[in-house]
């Protein structure tokens, strides 16, 4: 059994404690978390199911595409996250800002529009593609002396005592090897293991859709507008994407790379993914002329769409998170962004432990987390399901309803800046 503690790192001098965190999942969010402990002077190690790709900082001008052909809205909030550990300036070459946002339903009149200028912000948020992110997450972990990374590794038990809580995993060229901690985090996606070894039960719910993504081109530039759509199938985005090379913080960036969000029933996916043309007559159906006529499209993928809700976040000390804790439909991009508002909360919180001298796997401070979060949790969960729901009912009273509260929010005073503060993450 390894015994994790600060003193196993190259730069003990950088440690505030010997108290530890075992990290399972080394997606974005598992990454994210053990960087913002990292900064605090927590050690963590990271356990990932998969083998990460060989990278080093002198590939950073390429974009090699090792994830897959997603893109992530960053809000505001995780921008300012990632800005008080360091890593935006490493980021933000491959973001694209929004600066306005445009929601209509397909067929309807009804339609808003918000922009930074009235609401006075610099930006509602940032696009950046997956790969890039996740490349520039895994090298500063790579690089950091209080992180320690485990990949390959199957997860096969959990235990816990009074003072520990230990993992045991398999690899391919060792079977039942064990790492404890004071705590474990459990980052390890929507199926998550650690979370079904400790028998939390979760509820679910099928939205029989798919969303199929990737990147189009257009013949007109975006020019920082992201475009929210409403159709019978479901919700619909484009959003700006930086071009395929240079900074995204260069003017002269063209702009006619987009990341595109269809949603489309369960079992129509096959023939979004092989027939290009199909996709993007369909697109083109789908939002009119507002992007433009869709020329171009990428690589895609589809993925089924489930809320998956973890029927508690803290066992002992273990702690769920992210899309193990909460899955939720991709509409207006909220879920990342509510993954990386828990992550920073419990990073603060398990900092100030170790600053009073107490446990960080204190089973109370840990309840205190949980219910610290779940207002911000069952706001954005409420919000993405009344939107998913009510922009598909196909009642015409209520379609009728739905356009009316689009034009009166475009045009009513004060109800702008409270929705735009929620969507960049600034209300929690």
């Amino acid at each position: 059994m390894t015994e994790l503690t600060c003193k196993s790192f190259r730069k003990p001098s950088n440690c505030i404690t010997d108290q530890s965190v075992i990290i399972t999942g080394g997606g974005h969010v598992g990454l994210s978390f053990a960087l913002l402990l990292a900064d605090k002077g927590i050690a963590s190690t990271l356990v990932e199911r998969n083998s990460y790709p060989n990278i080093g900082p002198e590939q950073d001008a390429k974009r090699t595409h090792y994830l897959d052909s997603r893109n992530t809205a960053l809000s505001r909030r995780t921008v300012q996250i990632y800005q008080e550990i360091g890593l935006w300036d490493e980021l933000q070459s491959h973001a694209c800002r929004i600066d306005s946002v445009q929601v209509s339903e397909q067929g309807s009149f009804g339609y808003a529009q918000l922009n930074k200028e009235e609401e006075k912000v610099e930006s509602f948020g940032q696009v950046m593609e997956n790969a890039w992110l996740g490349r520039k997450l895994l090298l500063a972990v790579q690089q950091n002396p209080l992180i320690s990374l485990v990949d390959g590794a199957v997860v096969t038990q959990v235990e816990q005592t009074a003072t520990t809580a230990t993992i045991t995993y398999d690899t391919e060229e060792q079977q039942q090897q064990t790492l404890s901690a004071d705590l474990v985090v459990a980052c390890d996606g929507r199926d998550s293991t650690v979370r079904n070894l400790l028998g939390i039960g979760t509820q679910e719910y099928d939205y029989g859709q798919s969303a199929i993504v990737g990147v189009v081109q257009t013949d007109k530039p975006h020019e920082h507008v992201a475009i929210e759509r409403f159709s019978p199938a479901g919700p619909l985005a484009v959003l700006p994407l930086t071009d395929a090379e240079g900074d995204g913080n260069n003017a002269q960036q063209a702009g006619y790379r987009r990341s595109v969000v269809w949603i489309c029933k369960r079992g129509e996916e096959a023939q979004y993914l092989e027939d290009e043309a199909l996709f993007l007559s369909t697109l083109q159906q789908g939002f009119g002329q507002r992007a433009g006529k869709f020329i171009k499209a990428g690589r895609r993928g589809a993925y089924p769409l489930t809320r998956v809700l973890a029927d508690k976040q803290v066992e002992g000390r273990v702690v769920i998170m992210g899309n193990a804790a909460h899955t939720l439909h991709p509409v207006a991009g909220q879920g990342f962004n509510l993954c990386m508002r828990d992550a920073h909360v419990l990073a603060k919180m398990l900092a100030n432990q170790v600053m009073r001298g107490e446990d960080i796997g204190d089973n109370r401070m840990l309840q205190d987390y949980e219910q610290a979060r779940k207002k911000d949790q069952k706001r954005v969960i409420r919000f993405c399901d009344a939107v998913v729901l009510g922009f598909t009912h196909p009642n015409p009273a209520i379609k009728l309803a739905r356009n009316v509260a689009l034009i009166a929010f475009d045009k009513l005073p004060n109800i702008k800046p409270l929705v735009a503060n929620y969507a960049m993450g600034l209300k929690s």
